[in-house]
């Protein structure tokens, strides 16, 4: 309804993760690039993590359209509360394989022939989890030995597993170390700065149509910000109510006293700030983590040990 007051084609706020829309902040770029090069370097598992709302599924759809676009073979998992049985039939029946029995052994070899068809014809798998904070330790191990799938110098199968930072601190058990061990590439999503929410909500409305207009006033943005957090699904709701609210009092620029009545309206006004990401997959602490690994060699309990003692100080 506020479309032609603002003089819009589309909806720009939609909460849909519409590739279309993906602003492309510097950590995003590096995190596509990531994704890009461990499905073309098959380097197994990689592994996507960031905070609620801060465009992870946004990010593997624009992936998935380069994998389609690219003839690569994908399944895309969005719902990973299934027993181990589902799990696999889920797979086998996304990569467009049909599934005769549902008994693991069988349908793990179908899924390793079909995979060793694609390796000889030079093409690429991908399995791809959202939401994966919420597997069950048992569906992980399974997971895992997925990249058993292998010849004898590349994996067979690509595996992404994306979540919320439960996800990491899952992969922390020590029932899970194997796994962790194996992830190859880490790649993570962050809020947007001040700079890159104006950029963001500027984007969205050019996408959708607009003409350059002001619609937002600079300091509409700056409470936008304030309350979001930086977060783009909670910039999103913020945007989307406020164009209603102006619509309905006729109001260009969006003034930041409306931004404010939204935020009250959805207590985004007594959210406290998130804490901050403790640099468990890239950084300084990173890397001497992995130095460790490398130095420690295959003492699990001395490396455990180290990597403990290092994450008691970054707390």
């Amino acid at each position: 309804m506020y479309k032609s007051f603002y003089r819009l084609r589309a909806n720009p706020f939609n909460v849909n993760p519409d590739p279309r829309f993906l602003y492309p902040t510097r950590h995003l770029h590096e995190a596509l690039s990531s994704l890009a090069y461990g499905v073309q370097k098959r380097k197994g598992f990689i592994l996507l993590t960031g905070e609620v709302g801060t465009g992870k599924t946004t990010l593997l759809n624009r992936l998935m359209d380069w994998l389609r676009t690219s003839r690569i073979s994908t399944a895309f998992m969005f719902n990973p509360l299934l027993d181990v049985p589902q799990f696999f039939e889920f797979v086998l029946n996304d990569f467009g394989l049909a599934t005769e029995t549902r008994d693991k052994g069988r349908m793990l070899q179908r899924l390793n022939h079909w995979l060793l068809d694609r390796y000889r014809d030079g093409e690429t798998a991908v399995l791809v989890i959202d939401e994966a904070q919420n597997l069950s330790l048992e569906l992980l191990e399974e997971i895992r030995l997925l990249t058993n799938l292998e010849t004898s110098t590349e994996k067979l199968l690509q595996i992404i597993l994306s979540g919320q930072p439960e996800l990491e601190l899952k992969l922390r058990d020590p029932n899970l170390r194997q796994l962790r061990q194996r992830i190859t590439l880490r790649c993570r999503t962050h809020p947007l700065t001040l700079t890159d929410t104006n950029a963001y909500i500027t984007q969205r409305l050019r996408i959708a149509g607009a003409n350059g207009e002001l619609i937002f006033s600079p300091e509409a943005v700056n409470k936008i910000f304030e309350f979001s957090q930086g977060i783009p699904r909670v910039i999103n709701l913020l945007c989307e109510h406020a164009l209603i609210s102006g619509f309905v009092d006729r109001q260009q620029p969006i003034a930041p006293e409306t931004i404010n009545t939204v935020a009250r309206e959805f207590e985004l006004d007594e959210v406290s700030p998130l804490p901050p990401i403790r640099p468990d997959g890239d950084g300084e602490t990173r890397r001497l983590i992995d130095a460790l690994r490398t130095a420690l060699g295959p003492s699990e309990k001395a490396r455990d040990a180290a990597i403990h003692a290092i994450d008691r100080k970054t707390k």
